[in-house]
Order: C-alpha cells, then structure tokens, then sequence
C-alpha cells in the first residue's frame, strides 16, 4: 500500500470516523438549560414559526446551514460507485464549507430506483436546510434533477459539478484573454467533453460574451455537430453547423482548449496547431488531457490551468462554491440564478489582480505570485475570498431579486 493511500485511509478514520461532526451552540448543562432547549421551552419558537415560516431562520440554524446531496452515480472520476461510497466526499465537502465558509453542512447520500425518486426524497426535505449543494450526479440526468428542484424548493439549488467548474473556469479564463490580448468575443474555442461541466462552463462563458457558434464541443464520436442524430437536448445546443470532425480539424486555429474528459487525450502535436498565444485548460483529474510539461515544451506562447493543486492556476471549485452559499444563505436568496454567478467570476478576476497576502504565499510555499500566465486565479487559502465573493454575489441577489433580505449591513462579513 502507498504511503499516500494509507495517509489517505488513517486521515478518514482518525481520531474517529468520518470528517465531520455535531457541535452545540447554546448551554446544555443544568436543568434550566434543558427546560429551555426542549420541553417546554421549545414550544416557544414552534410556534413563532408555525406562525410565520420565515421565523425558521431566527429561531433555528437553517439560515447557516447546507445540505450536500449525492446519488453516488458520479463519483470524482471514480464513476457510478453508488450512494454509501460516496460518503466520503460529501462529508469532504461539508468539511470546505465550515472550514471557508463557516457555514454548518451536513452530507446526505439518496438511494432511489428512478430520477423522480430522488427528486422527491430532496424536495421533500429542502425546507430544513438554507441551501442545497448536489454532487456527483451523472449527466444527463443531473440537468433534469437540478431544473425541477429548482422549480419546487424555495432555497438555492446548486450543482457544484456544473456551476462551481463554470465559475472558476471563466473567472481563469477571462484573465487568461486579457493576459493574451484576445477579446472573448473572437475567439474560437474547443471544448473537449459534452458532460454536465462542460456544458456549464460553455453556457456561463456564452453569458461572458463567447460566441456560440465559435465555440466547438466534442465528445467519444467527435465533433458535434448539426447533421448528427440522436443528440441529447444540452448537446444539441452545442451542435455547430460545420464540416470539421474531428478533434484535429477544429484545434487547427483554436484559441482555447477547454477539457473536461479524460487523461492523455490532446496529442502535443494537435497543440501546436492552435493560434498564436493559445490557452489550454485541462482539468481533466487526477491525470489532465495534456500534461504541463509536454505542453510547455511544444507551445512556449502558452497559458496553462489543470485541475491539479501540484501546477500552477489550479482550476478549483472551492474557490467559489462556499462563498457563493455563503452569500446567498445571508440575503435568504431563493435562487443562485445567472447574475450572482458571473458576479461570482467577476469576485473572483479582481482578486487575482491584486498583490498576493503573505499568508497566501507561506500557505502555498511560494516566493512570489503576481498576476500574469501562471497566476492567473486565486489560491484557495485566500483569506480574500469569503467577503469577496459573499457580498458580490449577495449584492448580486439583491439587485436581481431573489433575495429576501433587501439591505447588506455596512459590517458585512468585517
């Protein structure tokens, strides 16, 4: 066994199972204590609330907290593993909202035999939470699920897998042009793999000012494209009108390549075609579609992002996701809709301009970061980030009208 894995193995189990746990927030240890916490003194803020719903998030801790749902139908890269196995990383993610975010979290896993299953179980306990983070849930089905919670709850209805990449993405993205001296609207851009994230990402980097009809999405047959059948509905708004066919034919010129595929699967020759000051997102993990090395080595005029933490402009959702709950649980938005996201990307670009915190720099045992090619995004142990990204996209909610709380106070997140 590897010294990683079994480092890996004794984190999960030691000093006792599993990564999160319970914490009290008000005394509990006399008999008055108790009077008040239960009966009777609990029938007080029942019926507070029995009276007006809203008066949950003054009398409990839904205003703080988040559910992280999962199916297990798409684990990280693992695939369909089931729900049980993907315990582990929902507590993982619980762990990155308490730690970032201070907000509580509280993994849920869902066995369910068809899609409406599962969209009942969620929809019937969504009114216990503040916000709902869904993860590893395969595509297509994770359209379908995500669409209809949205319709039925009251509260935000996130998958990270499809947001979370997109925001980061395009913020990386966004700083990576302007480093290169192209304007989103002309490029042409390659997009490798048509699963939820990619779809995400393309759809938020349309809202950017991407063209449609410049952008080329592949997947296991190829291009996609209109005279193609059988494509399913996200696909088919990716199905560009062209003869190009394959993955060669549409890098001859590109721009931008974005993968989120799988390991090995952009040749360094199919690199070189690419047009003068190409930039290259393989987030493809743990292993991207090009490595950094080879890809340096064959284009010097490069901007390169992975997924990867042991590379530069690490392509991460952390990044963002527990700050984007975090704003929005605190103007009690009943939405993450289009404009609190790209205020996220926005948040998130500004900081990466700005001279890099000490703290930052011991964190990610680094010398130096100023923004340019390989400082392109934030590090995730940026003490900037929360009240950044909270008040942009919470603003954001208020301005767009989602939010239920109309003011931010002058202290926020201070």
């Amino acid at each position: 066994m590897s010294d990683f894995r079994q480092k890996a193995l004794d984190y999960h189990q030691f000093p006792s199972p599993g990564k999160i746990s319970v914490e009290l927030t008000t005394p509990a240890a006399n008999v008055d204590d108790l009077a008040l916490a239960y009966s009777p003194g609990v029938a007080e803020p029942v019926k507070e609330i029995a009276a007006d719903p809203n008066a949950a998030y003054k009398y409990t801790a839904k205003g703080n907290m988040v559910a992280v749902i999962s199916n297990g139908t798409a684990i990280l890269g693992l695939g369909n593993l089931g729900p049980l196995a993907s315990k582990p990383v929902m507590e993982g993610k619980a762990l990155l909202f308490k730690r970032f975010a201070g907000l509580d979290s509280i993994d849920i896993e869902v066995k369910h035999r068809t899609t409406e299953e599962f969209i009942n179980t969620v929809a019937n306990i969504a009114d216990t939470f503040g916000g709902i983070n869904l993860e590893d849930i395969k595509a297509p089905e994770c359209f379908e699920i995500e669409k209809e919670l949205i319709k039925r709850c009251k509260i935000p209805i996130f998958h990270d897998d499809q947001h979370g990449t997109a925001i980061v993405t395009a913020a990386g993205m966004l700083n990576a042009l302007e480093i290169q001296g192209k304007r989103i609207e002309d490029v042409r851009i390659v997009c490798m793999g048509a699963g939820a994230a990619a779809v995400a990402c393309m759809e938020l980097l349309i809202k950017c000012g991407a063209q449609r009809e410049r952008i080329y999405m592949l997947d296991r047959q190829g291009v996609i494209h209109t005279r193609r059948d059988n494509l399913t509905e996200h696909k088919a708004l990716f199905a560009n009108n062209t003869d190009k066919r394959t993955l060669e034919d549409v890098m001859d010129g590109a721009d931008v390549f974005l993968g989120v595929s799988g390991p090995d699967l952009l040749p360094p020759e199919t690199l070189s075609l690419m047009a003068q000051n190409p930039i290259v997102f393989a987030c493809s993990n743990p292993d991207p579609e090009i490595k950094p090395e080879l890809a340096h080595e064959v284009r010097d005029d490069l901007i390169m992002a992975t997924g990867r933490s042991d590379y530069p402009n690490q392509v991460n959702n952390v990044l963002c996701f527990p700050f984007i709950f975090r704003g929005a649980l605190d103007v009690r938005a009943t939405a993450i809709n289009d404009e609190m996201k790209v205020a996220a990307v926005n948040a998130l670009r500004s900081v990466s301009k700005e001279p890099v915190p000490e703290e930052v720099l011991v964190a990610s045992n680094i010398a130096s970061l100023t923004f340019g090619r390989e400082y392109i995004i934030p590090k995730p142990m940026d003490p900037r980030l929360c009240k950044r990204i909270a008040t942009a996209v919470a603003q954001a909610a208020i301005d767009s009208n989602v939010a239920q709380i109309e003011q931010l106070p002058d202290d926020y997140l201070a």
